[in-house]
């Protein structure tokens, strides 16, 4: 992988992580067009590591107040007053996927990558799934409002994202949404669900490329994939939490809908 193609991917990877447009899709369809080789387990790790250090960089006051409600909370449960009790909903909501994807997300990732029009197709049906709960949600409850149910069912929903064209953050925020809560909580609240899943995932591939050891022609790819996922990736969280606060989510679900019909269009035509 050349410098210029590692840099693409990483800006590709922040962007579209944390926006509810699908990484998977995008790091999987543009290879395949632009005909790249694959990225391989260097480049995967220097991707997570980097969508990682965005959240952790946007989110460090929330995840000090996290950790302070997780200790409190362990010593005093009872006590603990709802609204401080998210840290243990977080953990709840991120077992589902962490179990589905440590069974699954392989084969998953065999299927799809071989399937192009899938990918496409998961693209759109799951735009127009964003569209009807942004729409029909009574967007009403904020992050004080969310319980171990609505966690475990936003976490159930997150299992989905291990299609490519689905999208983390947009599963989940379309779950948070259909359960009535505004679209900021959604937001906020699926990316602190990535979290430990987005973490999960770079230090899993990180154990195996410390067996095999990092090229020397990788290292630089690697950083630059590091720096452009982070730098993109902060962007992308700014940029998202405040657009919810005054505007839909239809730019991403036309935006979408646009990218799987173009790509139809592409591996059908093209």
């Amino acid at each position: 992988m050349d410098l210029f193609q590692a840099t693409t991917l990483g800006i590709v990877q922040g962007l579209t992580e944390v926006l509810p447009i699908s990484s998977s899709a995008h790091l999987i369809l543009i290879p395949t067009f632009l005909k790249w080789p694959e990225s391989g387990i260097t480049f995967d790790v220097a991707l997570h590591l980097g969508t990682f250090i965005a959240l952790c960089l946007y989110f460090w006051r929330d995840l000090i107040e996290l950790v302070s409600d997780f200790f409190t909370g362990m010593t005093d449960w009872k006590h603990q007053p709802t609204s401080r009790r998210l840290p243990f909903y977080i953990i709840a909501g991120t077992f589902p996927a962490a179990i589905v994807g440590k069974l699954l997300e392989t084969p998953i990732e065999e299927l799809f990558r071989k399937s192009p029009s899938l990918i496409a197709l998961f693209l759109i049906v799951f735009a127009l799934l964003l569209a009807f709960a942004d729409t029909s949600g009574s967007k009403k409850w904020k992050i004080e409002a969310i319980t171990l149910k609505s966690a475990i069912i936003i976490g159930l929903a997150q299992c989905l994202a291990l299609i490519p064209g689905v999208s983390r953050s947009g599963i989940t925020i379309t779950a948070a949404l259909l359960l009535g809560f505004n679209r900021e909580t959604a937001a906020r609240f699926s990316f602190l669900l990535s979290l430990p899943i987005v973490a999960g995932a770079a230090l899993f591939e990180l154990s195996g490329l410390l067996k095999t050891g990092i090229p020397p022609s990788d290292v630089a790819p690697l950083l630059i994939g590091i720096a452009t996922s982070a730098v993109f990736g902060y962007i992308s969280v700014a940029f998202l939490l405040k657009m919810v606060q005054r505007s839909s989510l239809y730019p991403f679900v036309w935006y979408r809908i646009a990218i799987g019909c173009l790509a139809l269009v592409f591996i059908n035509f093209g």
